[in-house]
Parts: C-alpha cells; sequence; structure tokens
C-alpha cells in the first residue's frame, strides 16, 4: 500500500496534485480499506460510499489515483498476499485460496497464473530453500 501511496509524490516529498483522482486522505483510506478486506468481494458501490463518492466519480478517480480499476487494485492485492503465503507459510495451496477469499482452488490458480506467470504451486517449487 505504501508504494503505492509512494508512487504519487515528487522527488522531494510533496503530494502531487492529481485533478479529478482521490485526495491522499481518501486514497489512504480506501487503500486500507481494502488491505483490510482482501478476502471479501468488496463491491464499487462499497468502496464509493466508503469515500462518499458517486459510483462513476469514484471508480474514474480511483483508476486515476492508483493507475487501475477498483477491482484490479484489489485483486493484486489478493495476489501479492498470496505470494507472501506461498513463500512463508506450511498452508496447502487450497488453504491459501480459501484464506484469501477464493471458494475454488482452480480458480485461485488462475488468477494466480494470470498474475505470477506461474502457478502456486510452480511458483513454490521455484522459490529457493
Amino acid at each position: 500500500m505504501n508504494e503505492l501511496l509512494r508512487l504519487n509524490q515528487t522527488k522531494f516529498g510533496a503530494a502531487t496534485p492529481l485533478r479529478g483522482g482521490l485526495t491522499m486522505r481518501k486514497q489512504k483510506h480506501v487503500a486500507e480499506f481494502i488491505e483490510e478486506h482482501h478476502a471479501e468481494e468488496l463491491s464499487l458501490a462499497t468502496l464509493a460510499k466508503l469515500v462518499d463518492l458517486s459510483l462513476y466519480h469514484f471508480a474514474r478517480a480511483f483508476k486515476q489515483s492508483f493507475g487501475v480499476p477498483p477491482h484490479r487494485y484489489h485483486m493484486a492485492r489478493r495476489m501479492v498476499r498470496a505470494r507472501s503465503l506461498l513463500q512463508k507459510s506450511t498452508l496447502s495451496v487450497t488453504q491459501i485460496g480459501i484464506q484469501i477469499g477464493f471458494r475454488e482452488t482452480s480458480s485461485f490458480t488462475r488468477a494466480y497464473r494470470r498474475f505470477a506467470g506461474v502457478t502456486p504451486s510452480e511458483f513454490r517449487r521455484q522459490r529457493p530453500d
């Protein structure tokens, strides 16, 4: 999350004003909410309501602020969490998929392959021990 917020800063550390984007406070609020609820299905309406914006305005402002639509950002955060669990835990791929909000192992495997270019099992086999 901090990396994404940092991308919106200049080399001098001052926040870059993004015309039409979310304020830094709203960016932080939404990013923290997504992190805390990464395993849940988050609707656009839920996120828009969180920062008191219309659906359309929120979706446009979010994409302008984060560079990707809300759903893609949410999915990327889930995959980052999955990668961390694959590296550090002894949970099975199925257990990790469930922990990050997937009901089916096949759905998790497909999503992870799109994100990382390899399946979760392949990623785990490739990691240095």
